[in-house]
């Protein structure tokens, strides 16, 4: 039993380190824009039947059936929380926050495709709504969003119009009287968020896209001018800070106990031994 319980609690002591790892995770990521705190989730690592044994009167054993005994756990699921954040006003007029369900969809330099829900976004010297890191933001057809109409010269008008993004992400050029209408930005929901690979603090990819396609989002409001901030709780999180750390001791407390209980049984049996 003395093993045992030395098992129990070294895997409660990891268990408890991947718990403060991610708290302080979570609290190094409280100012970045988009980003959903992660959670773990835990699972037994092996559970054993215990019975106990009595004698009847006509001295037939039997065993009662008394539950189960765990020798602790470990993380098996890494996932996030995807509520929303509150949302901060920048009036820059590429600053895009989602108000409700869903996420920008993004391609990097190389095509390759992520989801985010950061939309801290720039214009590049060919007039593209990107990333700050140069990725291309995609409308509803999967197509790069140009933030000036290819018919018109970018040099003449660029520092003459007005950029508005509507609530369903459809973009407006706003030359004077005249509004003319260009792409939609496209947002993209999943049914199932547990399915989320998390790439970067801020990006996310589906693990199993065939089982878990992307969706068009219709509950969502686009703000303009607006960032989403992320949704870390940080007196929640410094709370699990002080919990987790007085678990860790009260567990190294009971390795030492144990510890110096096998060190009084092997002395014991040297003892007998002798």
């Amino acid at each position: 039993m003395i093993l045992r319980g030395l098992e129990s609690c070294a895997n409660g002591m990891l268990a408890l380190m991947d718990m403060n790892d991610n708290t302080a995770n979570n609290l190094s990521n409280v100012n970045t824009v988009g980003y959903k705190k992660g959670s773990i989730k835990f699972k037994d690592l092996m559970e054993s039947a215990v019975y106990t044994q009595s004698e009847s009167i006509l001295r037939n054993d039997t065993t009662r059936y008394l539950g189960d005994l765990s020798v602790g756990s470990s993380a098996f699921q890494y996932t996030h929380d995807f509520s929303q954040g509150a949302l901060n006003q920048t009036d820059n007029p590429f600053d895009l926050a989602i108000e409700g369900d869903g996420f920008f969809k993004i391609q990097d330099v190389d095509g390759k495709i992520y989801y985010t829900r950061n939309g801290s976004f720039t214009r590049n010297d060919q007039d593209y709504l990107v990333t700050k890191q140069g990725e291309y933001v995609l409308d509803i057809n999967n197509r790069r969003i140009r933030m000036i109409p290819e018919d018109l010269d970018p040099d003449l008008i660029r520092d003459k119009v007005q950029i508005i993004v509507g609530e369903k992400g459809n973009i407006e050029m706003n030359a004077g009287m005249q509004k003319v209408p260009m792409q939609t930005i496209g947002v993209w929901d999943f049914a199932d968020k547990d399915d989320l690979f998390e790439i970067s603090d801020t990006r996310f990819i589906p693990k199993t896209p065939e089982e878990n396609p992307e969706l068009r989002s219709e509950k969502f409001v686009m703000q303009q001018g607006m960032l989403e901030l992320s949704n870390t709780n940080v007196i929640r999180e410094m709370i699990n800070t002080i919990s987790t750390q007085r678990n860790y001791e009260s567990l190294a407390k009971i390795v030492t106990t144990n510890g110096e209980m096998l060190d009084t049984a092997v002395a014991l049996g040297r003892l007998r031994s002798v």
